[in-house]
């Protein structure tokens, strides 16, 4: 049963996910004039496929790890464009259009994600309260001064201009502002009430922060871990539409800049390739959040929403992020780069990409079955 249940959940998973982003690319292609030849979600042999009014083919894959969408387009020698088509190509499209065309699908992974903490957020969700626990001894929250019982209430930057705290209303909120900090290397101050019940300011010095090092909880690094709440202290977060969009996409911006940092550590080295998940852990994940309610899968999507959002952002050829490269190139040159040299670098971006993906299968296969 539990198999059966990461198996839907995981299909789910990748069908929304995906199919919105694809949804993105296919929206800004007829917002722009262009032809979209075939919508696809999944590989392989189609279980499902239908052609709509548009000529546009529509088709469910029987491998349910990825999609794309398939635009009229010049430059692919299967293609054979008559001139009444022309207009419609991808190809004969201005700069700034191919280049929406390619944005709209991580875009439409942020959006998406904004709504599924919008929808959590409206409908009310209980929150683990920022109260922290005793600080291991050596930790830099203890030489600080926190102790067990402090609640965090406040947070500013240490070089804010205005004395004035942002409202902590959660742990998670906490957590994420905490792991922002320390990537950022940026110094803060906390608004603390005490267990017996005195309010004070703790700043946190950019210095003192400890630096992001390959597997280690930088949270444990700093001491700063929430305390076990007791049910009748865990807060109940509810917001009105105007609230739940605003803080939706708070969180939204600053969980994205906070991974966009974390992604950058695989290439300087201080985040550990070990963190990497395939399939199985996106599955795993998926089926584990189903259980607990539709409030932690929704924030489970929301959080893989952006990660598939990022990681299309990669300036990687094969990736959007690679086309809005050649994009870039254009801009300043005035001119494509050539045909030849992109398929070149397709083919080491192919080998990149799969090597990236052999690696976390693996990663994987150990965390699940090697361990």
């Amino acid at each position: 049963m539990q198999g059966l249940i990461t198996l839907f959940t995981f299909a789910i998973t990748i069908g929304i996910l995906v199919g919105f982003h694809e949804y993105g690319h296919y929206a800004a292609a007829r917002m722009c004039g262009v032809r979209v030849l075939r919508f696809a979600i999944g590989f392989g042999k189609p279980l499902f496929r239908f052609t709509s009014q548009n000529k546009t083919e529509w088709v469910i894959g029987s491998i349910p790890l990825g999609g794309y969408v398939k635009l009229l387009d010049g430059r692919d020698p299967e293609q054979t464009i008559d001139a009444t088509n022309q207009a419609n190509a991808f190809d004969r499209k201005r700069l700034w259009q191919r280049s929406f065309i390619v944005a709209a699908g991580p875009l439409a992974n942020f959006i998406l994600a904004i709504a599924f903490l919008m929808v959590i957020y409206l409908a009310g969700a209980t929150q683990l309260p920022a109260r922290l626990q005793a600080p291991p001894d050596a930790s830099v929250a203890a030489k600080v001064g926190l102790v067990a019982g402090d609640l965090v209430t406040g947070w500013r930057d240490i070089n804010a201009a205005s004395a004035d705290f942002e409202p902590v209303i959660s742990w998670n909120q906490l957590r994420w502002q905490l792991l922002d900090a320390i990537t950022g290397e940026k110094g803060f101050v906390l608004e603390l009430t005490s267990p017996s019940g005195g309010r004070m300011a703790m700043p946190f010095p950019a210095e003192a922060l400890p630096q992001i090092q390959p597997n280690q909880d930088p949270l444990q690094a700093l001491g700063i871990r929430p305390a076990i709440a007791k049910p009748e202290e865990m807060v109940m977060l509810r917001l009105g539409p105007i609230d739940a969009l605003m803080y939706a996409s708070e969180r939204v911006w600053l969980i994205t800049v906070v991974s966009t940092k974390l992604m950058l550590g695989l290439v300087t080295g201080e985040t550990s390739l070990n963190q990497l998940g395939g399939p199985l852990s996106i599955a795993d994940m998926a089926g584990k959040s189903a259980q607990v309610g539709w409030q932690a899968f929704f924030g489970f999507l929301a959080l893989m929403s952006i990660s598939i959002g990022l990681l299309n952002l990669i300036p990687i050829p094969m990736l959007d992020g690679g086309q809005l490269l050649y994009d870039a190139w254009e801009l300043v040159s005035g001119k494509r780069l050539p045909i030849s040299v992109q398929e070149w670098l397709h083919k080491l971006s192919f080998i990149l990409l799969i090597s990236l993906t052999i690696f976390a299968l693996f990663n994987d296969l150990q965390r699940y079955f090697l361990s």
